[in-house]
């Protein structure tokens, strides 16, 4: 009898301690928003959201959320994630926003809630200084790389350019990407412009010299967006006002010019 009675007092304080982090889990605002918004990331995407020297998650998407975040009048916490399973740590309720240089694509579209589009970029080309590659055509018969699930990857795969490179070879963060290319392990990357530039310079002023070429000719333009979970409208509207404010105000300029001052 003492086991059984035991058995139900454990088994009933689990389900209160889970209904308890539900519940907290849930709180929201008047408005329906968290209040606390927990923000899923690459740390490792330069310039729009890493760790810097301190380990300090830092960039361009940090200091907007930031800005979003206290227009809303919420908390906001940066959660590292991997972001060849962004979609599923979105579902899953281990975070509420994918926000970190997210290209909106129509299956992007589909499977998630996406704001308007709040910056653009383009996919570019990076060599090696001194390469003798040039063009687009010049990667026939080389060894290519690009972070996996990411646009870069996507668009690669939908021009069909991946069928004629030697190897087209995926990593999880960007930044083992320019170690091959470095060691020639890969003979070009496919990245994020953002990120390409701001790699390209912060290495090259390190080193003090050229280190990289970016060919004139890219993998085509896109737009970044914030992504929440299906069905969650409120959130992302609060988002995009929030965002059109910032740009009314100034605060998004200024944000902007301390983290692209070219």
């Amino acid at each position: 009898m003492k086991k059984i009675m035991l058995l139900m007092i454990l088994a009933l304080s689990v389900f209160m301690c889970s209904v308890q982090k539900e519940e907290k889990k849930e709180e929201k605002n008047a408005d329906g928003i968290p209040e606390k918004i927990v923000v899923g990331l690459d740390d490792s995407f330069v310039p729009m959201g890493f760790k810097n020297e301190k380990g300090e998650i830092v960039g361009f998407d940090i200091d907007l959320a930031r800005a979003v975040a206290q227009k809303l009048g919420v908390e906001v916490e940066f959660k590292p994630i991997n972001w060849d399973s962004k979609i599923l740590d979105l579902n899953g309720g281990n975070i509420d926003l994918i926000w970190n240089g997210l290209t909106i694509t129509e299956e992007r579209k589909k499977e998630t809630e996406m704001t308007k589009p709040y910056f653009t970029s383009h996919q570019l080309i990076v060599v090696k200084a001194g390469s003798s590659i040039n063009t687009k055509a010049d990667l026939a018969g080389k060894n290519v790389g690009s972070q996996t699930e990411s646009s870069g990857e996507e668009a690669v795969k939908k021009s069909g350019d991946d069928k004629k490179f030697k190897e087209f070879k995926t990593y999880a963060q960007y930044d083992q990407a320019f170690m091959d290319l470095d060691a020639g392990r890969v003979d070009a990357i496919i990245a994020d412009e953002v990120l390409a530039k701001y790699t390209k310079k912060t290495k090259e002023t390190q080193a003090n010299k050229e280190l990289y070429k970016i060919l004139s000719e890219n993998y085509g333009e896109e737009e970044y967006g914030i992504a929440a979970k299906k069905g969650n409208t409120k959130l992302i509207e609060a988002v995009n006002k929030a965002i059109e404010e910032l740009k009314a105000d100034g605060t998004y300029q200024k944000i902007y010019s301390k983290w692209f001052k070219d």
